[in-house]
């Protein structure tokens, strides 16, 4: 199984991907989410998302700014002021 995970900033749609977990930087802390995580939102602080491809793989680390998360029943989506 696996997590859909969108990461889109104000111009595009950045990366749309099934994903094994993502770990976000939340203005409250880090946090992670794996597929069936409950629905969740949070702000994002200024920092850099992992993107694990699957259990024990090494993450890609793609540096955001600011901006939201949503857990849903679809999956996890990022909505970044600025990535990269």
């Amino acid at each position: 199984m696996a997590l859909h995970f969108e990461l889109v900033t104000p111009e595009k749609l950045v990366r749309s991907d099934e994903v094994y977990q993502v770990v976000v930087p939340g203005t409250e802390g880090d946090f992670g989410v794996l597929e069936g995580h409950a629905p969740f939102m949070s702000t994002i602080r200024d920092g850099e998302i992992q993107i694990y491809a699957s259990a024990g793989a090494a993450p890609e680390i793609l540096p955001i700014q600011g901006g939201f998360a949503e857990v849903s029943e679809k999956g996890l989506t990022v909505l970044a002021e600025k990535v990269g």
